[in-house]
């Protein structure tokens, strides 16, 4: 049985390169980017040009698509420019190409001005005093979007055009809202103590998307790990496609 082509766009990114090391044992993964690293086998492609897109994406299953400037304070024109773009050709590729899924990186960001208000102000400067962790009210997929800044208003536009891909055009897409992925997959401040993604439950995450079944037409899903003090909803990864993370940022403690 041959084993699914996987492509990875925004390959040289620190997300990109944690999943094409972790995943190429079992897919036959292809990364592309904007810049090519000396010694890497990552393919220079402009993922705003949707005709050089599309050719990458040719004989693939499933485009993993972390293309974007990751800047949480990236302007607008660059937004406009770059982000928005790469993920609208990614996805039109996709489509054109016959891929059969799309795992888009969306962002934690897309609720960022959640934290302005209680309880999760307190949470992610580290005031629990007279906070039950089992009592926070966690965001779902559902709950109001409130984008703190260019970069995730950006996203909002990805999960939205996701959406118009899955229902217009059959193509399944997951947008996953991925929390605080750090260098070292350990916490580095004190809000990563809620918002912890660790490199082993971001591949367990981007794999549960890659195997979900076809009927999981498309789907919003936290990416963080089992952190006591997270504000953001994972039984609805679990629900659809299996996704049990198995870090905790406490152990950092």
């Amino acid at each position: 049985m041959s084993r699914e082509r996987l492509l990875i766009t925004g390959a040289n990114g620190r997300i990109g390169t944690i999943l094409r090391e972790r995943l190429a044992g079992d897919y036959d993964v292809t990364g592309i980017d904007f810049r090519r690293d000396r010694g890497s086998d990552v393919k220079k492609v402009d993922a705003a040009r949707l005709k050089d897109v599309l050719k990458a994406c040719a004989g693939h299953d499933v485009i993993v698509d972390l293309a974007a400037i990751p800047a949480v304070k990236t302007p607008w024109d660059q937004v406009y420019g770059n982000n928005v773009p790469a993920t609208a050709n990614a996805l039109e590729a996709a489509r054109l190409a016959g891929c059969r899924r799309v795992v888009f990186a969306s962002s934690n960001h897309v609720v960022g001005l959640y934290e302005r208000d209680e309880p999760y102000a307190s949470i992610v400067a580290g005031r629990y005093e007279g906070l039950d962790p089992e009592r926070v009210p966690r965001l779902t997929a559902v709950s109001p979007l409130r984008p703190d800044g260019y970069y995730a208003l950006g996203k909002v536009i990805g999960e939205a055009a996701g959406r118009f891909y899955a229902e217009e055009h059959g193509l399944s897409v997951h947008c996953l809202r991925i929390g605080s992925v750090t260098p070292s997959g350990e916490p580095t401040d004190v809000r990563c103590f809620a918002t912890l993604l660790t490199h082993d439950d971001l591949e367990r995450l981007v794999r549960a998307c890659i195997e979900a079944p076809p009927d999981v037409a498309y789907g919003i899903f936290y990416g963080v790990s089992a952190n006591t003090w997270r504000f953001w909803d994972i039984e609805e990864a679990s629900n659809a496609v299996g996704y049990e993370p198995r870090d905790n940022a406490e152990s950092w403690r």
